[in-house]
């Protein structure tokens, strides 16, 4: 029962964290030192990529009247403009892609550290704050999903790669790129929603194919109760922050990722030096 209670606060973790930008699997890497699961370090490495499958959910059912290119209730137009933003969604997620199936070995090894999260943390901390001043009082650019080119598409697809460092998060990383290019902060997250269907899907389906089916009934229902807490706090989370961001900026995200980065390195900073 007790690594159930482990799941469902996991769940809710992932549900938060994936969507607002101060990454998910930083924070769910960091719970893992204090709420530590009983299924062994491969298990938990798997559990916190694939409860994601919980949060791609939540983007589906939200959304799934807009991402619905077979719609009975859209003209030709408005579906011809849906498969244009599947295409959008797809190129963007082409550099991710490559370099997930390419080094995704080599980063959990090398990279799963608390240190790379916590200089994460601080440094897209910073970036939100520089990118937010910068951008004060400009008109955005782009203010439609449809004025989005290819070089743009790209260049967040980049971003979004980046995210592969733990500590980053991918929603984070891609809202600063869009928004370094004039991108508007609603068509920002909106579209860093969108890529994270192929994205966290194709993640999330490699993760299970490397650790196997083979699971106990007690993982099987870690892992259930894990993304279906992760399904219902994420609908909450994607709803509170496209309203938060129609009368507000990401600064705030900034100062915490600054603060929760500081705390990370002091506690295992002095920890290492105990130890």
């Amino acid at each position: 029962m007790l690594e159930i209670l482990k799941s469902i606060i996991c769940g809710i973790v992932e549900g938060i964290t994936e969507w607002l930008p101060i990454s998910s699997t930083g924070h769910l890497i960091l719970l893992n030192e204090f709420l530590k699961m009983d299924q062994g370090d491969a298990f938990f490495e798997m559990f916190q990529v694939v409860i994601q499958f919980g949060a791609i959910l939540a983007v589906v059912v939200i959304y799934f009247h807009k991402l619905n290119p077979f719609s009975l209730k859209k003209t030709q137009k408005q579906k011809l403009l849906t498969v244009q933003t599947w295409i959008k969604v797809l190129i963007g997620c082409v550099p991710a892609g490559i370099i997930g199936i390419l080094f995704n070995d080599w980063i959990d090894e090398k990279l799963y550290h608390w240190y790379v999260v916590a200089a994460m943390l601080i440094i897209y901390g910073v970036l939100f704050i520089i990118v937010e001043n910068y951008q004060k009082g400009r008109e955005p650019k782009v203010k439609k999903l449809s004025q989005l080119t290819l070089p743009m598409l790209l260049i967040i697809g980049v971003f979004q790669m980046l995210a592969m460092i733990p500590g980053t998060s991918r929603s984070g990383a891609t809202i600063v790129g869009a928004l370094m290019l004039g991108v508007s902060r609603g068509v920002a997250t909106e579209f860093t929603f969108f890529l994270a269907i192929p994205t966290m899907f194709g993640a999330s389906a490699w993760k299970l194919f490397k650790f196997g089916f083979d699971f106990t009934g007690m993982q099987a229902a870690i892992l259930i109760v894990g993304m279906a807490v992760s399904f219902v706090v994420s609908i909450i989370a994607i709803k509170f922050l496209l309203k938060y961001i129609q009368n507000h900026d990401f600064k705030l995200f900034g100062y915490y990722r600054i603060i929760l980065g500081v705390i990370v390195f002091l506690y295992f900073g002095i920890a290492a030096l105990l130890a």
